[in-house]
């Protein structure tokens, strides 16, 4: 796979993400969710201009085969700040996608280092090198809170898209993946996901009991699920301005990994 399909494959997992309808509090094709700056269009916009950086992303990857995993990341840092600014000016300064540049990025420069050394594309493979890339970062910025995610690690110790990366994604293994072939599995994947993970963004809308509602009604629903189910879920969701958007971005991380590497 060329490092331009990589970056398309990224791009059409941010654009399968948000097009999935119905979703619990988040910007689909139906509505904006709990969120009132952003619309299906925003997240469109913002896959579209982020699809070239992933692309580089993934180039780097294939370029420094040999580097430590740690170093590349410092590489992918300058892209990734490049990406974020392209990201803001297409979506008029709206922050839809920081967290799934940043796990994304990782993975396509994952996916281009270990097509560079002639290793297979694996989950394990790719998931890997994601963790070895990012060992140690939750505890080297675990002092940060000039983000929402840091912000909220610090108040709940939430480690969010960084725990997630230095575990190989390990939610994305366990809750999503082995889903996303059922019937209805996109919507069992982000269900399981929503159920389980500690979302920095809920954690930041509604505290512990906010997290503690939503994950015991994505509980539910999966022991008897329907659309129209989850349609009122949705609604609850917007009434309450939760917004599950970490485990969205782990939806589209599941997207990606499956569309790289199969299972």
């Amino acid at each position: 796979m060329t490092s331009a399909a990589i970056g398309k494959k990224a791009r059409e997992a941010l654009e399968r993400e948000v097009l999935l309808t119905p979703k619990p509090g988040l910007v689909d094709a139906a509505n904006s969710g709990a969120h009132n700056d952003m619309d299906k269009g925003t997240f469109l916009r913002s896959a579209a201009a982020l699809e070239p950086w992933f692309q580089a992303m993934a180039e780097r990857g294939e370029a420094l085969p040999t580097e430590d995993p740690q170093a590349l990341l410092a590489d992918l840092r300058p892209i990734g700040i490049q990406a974020e600014a392209d990201m803001y000016a297409a979506t008029g300064g709206v922050n839809t996608h920081k967290g799934a540049l940043f796990s994304l990025g990782l993975l396509c420069a994952a996916a281009g280092r270990l097509q560079a050394r002639n290793r297979p594309v694996t989950v394990e493979n790719l998931c890997g090198l994601a963790a070895e890339m990012t060992a140690g970062i939750t505890a080297r910025e675990m002092n940060a809170t000039d983000t929402h995610g840091l912000a909220v690690h610090a108040q709940y110790g939430a480690k969010g898209v960084r725990g997630e990366a230095e575990s190989g994604f390990e939610s994305v293994r366990v809750l999503a993946l082995p889903y996303l072939e059922q019937e209805n599995g996109p919507y069992l994947a982000l269900l399981h996901l929503i159920a389980q993970v500690r979302d920095t963004n809920v954690l930041h809308r509604a505290g512990e009991e906010g997290l503690c509602w939503l994950q015991s009604r994505a509980k539910d629903l999966l022991n008897k699920f329907s659309i129209p189910a989850l349609e009122q879920l949705d609604r609850e969701c917007i009434e309450k301005n939760i917004s599950p958007g970490g485990c969205a971005d782990l939806l589209a991380i599941a997207f990606f990994i499956e569309a790289v590497a199969g299972r």
